[in-house]
């Protein structure tokens, strides 16, 4: 390494001695003495060669420098802004890993410079724990905001536990088993607008889990349903959103309601369920570099619901931190509030508190059985409000690390 750094300095040393004689040639050239211009020209072509190592080490990583400095200023000429970033992760459910996570922005008119920017993200992670995800999620909207086509797809392979259906299974450590789960997901919601913020429209969902690998000891933790899971829904769906940036909003009101259907006759197997998804969302700033959030979620099953579509709790947008999956019911209602402070440039901090409950139906709901959540969190502005997110979730069981893009609601 000694080395290194020596070969460096005089490399250093030799472009500032080269860059001062050509400096004194150029300035020859005005005097009597140099009136030789090849000799001239060929002193400068030789002192540009000398460099030519320098400026090439030195220009790639000044480059990826300046990639990610430039990275958040708004470039309202170009037709899609996008970026990238490798991360490392590490969450209880999937252990460390690499994950690469990218975005676009873009307009749908450029003639329009009120229209919002749609955006598109891809991401990508795999991990120790065998863990491998590939995905693409984005928000279309139309000129005029006359549209909105909402879209989600997204597959995965990993091994991870499972405890059981229901508050008592999972809150025992001794039913914790491992398998192998497989899942594909691909949501689409096409939305009309109806008035000023207001969209209704179908949503269509396909979705297959996989459980392999399952331990026949504790096969009975399945109740005896089918280990791959088959799901077609359509439905409807209903919002509100006055948010001033869907990424990122420091002000606004975001509602959706999903009804949703999944019946026999669309292929669904044994399987014949219903599905109410409600979020209310609302932001406001306090003081300066301040932002409160605040979202309250809840879904709801109705029907015979398999054991790989029930509500669950803990996820990289709500109650982080909890193991995904562990807590699980026909029904969950949860909710939180996040304090969003800017601290200087590009960089801010979070903190959050949440609860969730997970019960079978409204007749018999525990509040004792209801889950606290806290965490702190680091922002990092990667596109004009557009932020890298690192978490740390505590739980009632531990807790754990989340790295992701774009705020958690």
């Amino acid at each position: 390494m000694p080395h290194i750094h020596t070969r460096q300095g005089s490399c250093r040393w030799t472009t500032i001695v080269a860059c001062s004689m050509f400096c004194l040639y150029a300035k020859a050239d005005v005097t009597p003495e140099c009136t030789d211009t090849t000799k001239l020209d060929d002193a400068k072509v030789a002192l540009v060669n000398d460099s030519v190592p320098t400026q090439t080490h030195n220009g790639f990583f000044k480059k990826i420098i300046n990639y990610f400095r430039d990275s958040n200023k708004q470039k309202p000429n170009k037709k899609i802004d996008f970026g990238f970033i490798p991360g490392p992760n590490y969450s209880a459910t999937t252990g460390f890993g690499l994950g690469l996570l990218g975005t676009a922005t873009y307009s749908a008119d450029r003639t329009d410079p009120t229209l919002p920017r749609s955006n598109a993200s891809v991401y990508s992670n795999m991990t120790t724990a065998g863990f491998f995800l590939v995905g693409l999620r984005g928000n279309h909207i139309f000129p005029h905001e006359k549209f909105q086509l909402d879209y989600k797809v997204n597959l995965s392979t990993f091994s991870t536990s499972y405890w059981g259906m229901g508050y008592a299974n999972a809150d025992n450590d001794d039913n914790e088993t491992d398998y192998r789960r497989n899942r594909i997901n691909a949501m689409a919601r096409f939305m009309v607008k109806l008035a000023p913020n207001t969209y209704i429209g179908p949503l269509v969902n396909y979705r297959v889990t996989q459980a392999r690998d399952v331990n026949q000891d504790f096969a009975y933790l399945w109740q005896e349903q089918d280990k791959t899971i088959h799901a077609y829904t359509a439905g409807i769906s209903f919002t509100y959103d006055s948010r001033d940036f869907m990424l990122n909003a420091s002000k606004g009101v975001f509602v959706q309601i999903d009804q949703t259907f999944t019946p026999r006759c669309f292929g669904n197997g044994n399987h014949n369920f219903s599905t109410t998804e409600a979020t209310f969302a609302t932001y406001g700033k306090l003081w300066r570099g301040a932002i409160l959030a605040g979202e309250l979620h809840g879904q709801f099953n109705y029907g015979h619901t398999p054991w790989a579509l029930l509500a669950t709790v803990g996820s990289n947008d709500r109650m982080r931190g909890y193991y995904e999956g562990r807590y699980n019911d026909k029904n969950v209602i949860e909710g939180q509030i996040e304090l969003r402070q800017h601290i200087k440039g590009r960089n801010g901090v979070v903190a959050w508190v949440a609860l969730a409950n997970a019960f079978p139906d409204f007749n018999n709901i525990a509040w004792r059985h209801t889950l606290p959540n806290a965490g702190v969190g680091y922002r990092w502005e990667f596109k004009k409000r557009i932020n890298i997110r690192v978490d740390y979730g505590f739980t009632r069981k531990g807790g754990g690390f989340i790295f992701n893009i774009n705020e958690a609601f």
